[in-house]
């Protein structure tokens, strides 16, 4: 009897040791009833080191343990243990969620993250999931089995295959692979009406350990197919280190992810402008739960405030400036000429001027692709902003280095067409299109200021650094997929309507103008845009002017005074402008 004591007494410390109660017992995987076996193993080697010490040293008799009950009771514990715990989770398997209420997945990969997803699978029974087979693009492997599950290629992505297994998920498993190769696989799944999940990086994963509720929606950035950016991080550290960095529009689609960007090097202080104090609220709660380290200082103000931003650069003497304060909205800037051209123009006004008053090293305004050959009241704001950087850096004894970034629509940006698509999907259509040839670019919020930031160290000012945004997309084509990402069928499940071309609003944008010659630079994502030099003294006195009597204009004098100083907007709408 003592000795039974003595031994559970060993395979108790060893247990506690070795935390192989810890796990969950519906959710035992392999590397459960691996510590298992090990902290039994360690257990009998320890009584059979006891044994061996009591023998030679005339212990008393209750640790002298007979070998072949040590032997016996070590096997029976094993087993007992791994038993129960595999009974357990084969009993929540096949008992807690009937197998007629689970959908049928496939799996694409079968390389260790598709393994990894289909343990998880299985050992998630209420997940509602059961595999029904792989899909990769190994021939060797199509037609065998891995892990007791069909291999197929990918030649089975049909109706007749879809419909005869009752396959209703697909779950796409393979990290090592191009963004083009998986733009094309989802492409040919997309549309069969499955519910497409993506498996998320492991650094996501919580503790190492990817759970069935991290499986995420496949999002239409993934249908892009756009390579990941090589960034030139030992430029951009060494640009931002120890430095105080201004960011305009910082409460903004832009101005927010270039604050997040920021975060990630060893930057002096963040000083953070907007005029938008419920967007400030938010930014600011995002940085104190996501970024304790941060250090920044978030003011309310207005960068027109000529008073307030004086008050600002006084203060924290910034020595970099990310202006991506301004007005975007086409329609809307098209009703409004006179804010338009205030907030944009009059803003990257006052801010520049007090970056080389204040001796700021850098000043890196965002500009816009409808800045080329302008035919809207914000891509010429755009454009004469471009044109007033570029004279600032073109003053004599300055010492601080200008530069524009110019980019396109932005996916997911507050008040872009994708938000308004996804609302209007969920509320049952109609999604409404301006016209079924339109064409944008596109590129994601973080690739757009991950570029920002590298561009802002390269060249010696007065450049405009132009981005690849690969080709340009239908409006209709990004509609119908985010439809079928929701399990919906164009123009049968949901109606499009097309609502004409608005005011100022081109069938397609363009990243150059005609007379712009394109140089490239080290970055293949990253041009630059040669244009003729700007003359700070005939654009700033016009600039002024109209700055000074804007609101003792009509709207169409507005837009006659941009014209003035791009000689090449047009705008078929200025006559209807009433002022």
């Amino acid at each position: 009897m003592k000795q039974a004591l003595l031994v559970c007494l060993v395979y108790l410390i060893f247990m506690l040791l070795f935390k192989s109660h810890a796990g969950l017992i519906r959710q035992t995987t392999i590397k459960d009833t691996f510590v298992i076996a090990v902290t039994t193993t360690v257990a009998f080697i320890a009584l059979f080191a006891l044994t061996i010490c009591s023998r030679r040293l005339n212990f008393p008799p209750v640790y002298n343990v007979s070998l072949s009950i040590s032997m016996i009771h070590y096997g029976t514990v094993t087993v007992s243990l791994i038993f129960f715990r595999v009974f357990v989770k084969m009993f929540y398997v096949f008992v807690s969620v009937p197998t007629s209420n689970k959908k049928n997945v496939l799996i694409y990969g079968t390389g260790e993250t598709g393994i990894i997803v289909k343990r998880v699978i299985e050992s998630g029974p209420r997940s509602g999931y059961q595999l029904k087979g792989f899909i990769d693009d190994n021939y060797k492997l199509q037609g065998k089995k891995v892990d007791g599950f069909p291999v197929y290629s990918q030649s089975i992505l049909n109706k007749a295959f879809i419909e005869s297994e009752g396959i209703s998920v697909f779950i796409f498993a393979i990290k090592d692979i191009s963004a083009e190769k998986k733009r094309e696989v989802l492409e040919s799944v997309i549309n069969l009406g499955l519910e497409i999940l993506d498996t998320p990086s492991f650094d996501k994963w919580l503790d190492g350990q990817l759970q069935v509720r991290q499986l995420r929606k496949v999002q239409l950035e993934d249908l892009l197919g756009r390579e990941p950016i090589n960034l030139d991080l030992g430029r951009i550290e060494a640009g931002l280190h120890d430095k105080r960095i201004l960011v305009t529009g910082a409460a903004g689609s832009i101005g927010s992810e270039i604050v997040r960007q920021l975060t990630k090097f060893s930057y002096k202080q963040l000083i953070l402008v907007d005029q938008a104090e419920t967007p400030s609220f938010y930014l600011n709660n995002e940085l104190e739960e996501n970024f304790p380290d941060c250090r920044y200082k978030f003011i309310i103000g207005d960068v027109t405030n000529e008073l307030k931003m004086d008050f600002v650069f006084k203060k924290y003497h910034p020595d970099i400036v990310f202006h991506a304060a301004a007005y975007k909205h086409v329609p809307v800037m098209e009703a409004n000429p006179h804010e338009a051209f205030r907030v944009n123009v009059g803003g990257t006004k006052v801010v520049s001027e007090l970056a080389i008053k204040y001796n700021a090293e850098k000043f890196v305004m965002i500009s816009s692709d409808k800045a080329v050959n302008p035919t809207n009241i914000m891509g010429a704001t755009k454009k004469v902003c471009e044109l007033l950087v570029q004279a600032q850096s073109r003053r004599p004894e300055i010492k601080t280095q200008f530069v524009t970034t110019r980019f396109g629509n932005v996916l997911g940006s507050n008040g872009s067409v994708i938000p308004i698509f996804k609302k209007q999907i969920a509320d049952g259509g109609p999604v409404t299109i301006t016209h079924p040839d339109i064409t944008r670019f596109f590129m994601t919020i973080p690739e757009a200021c991950q570029l920002v930031l590298e561009a802002g160290f390269m060249g010696n000012g007065g450049e405009i650094f132009i981005f690849d945004m690969g080709k340009p997309i239908k409006i209709l084509d990004i509609a119908t997929k985010l439809m079928h990402l929701s399990g919906l069928v164009p123009f049968e499940d949901i109606e499009i309507i097309y609502t004409g071309l608005r005011p100022g609003e081109k069938l397609f944008e363009e990243l150059f103008s005609e007379n712009e010659q394109q140089l490239a630079t080290h970055n293949p994502k990253i041009s630059i845009a040669r244009i003729a030099e700007a003359d700070y003294e005939c654009i700033l006195p016009k600039i002024n002017d109209t700055l000074t009597s804007i609101y003792t204009k009509t709207g169409s004098e507005v837009v006659v005074a941009m014209q003035e100083i791009v000689p090449g907007y047009t705008s078929e709408y200025a006559a209807s402008l009433k002022g």
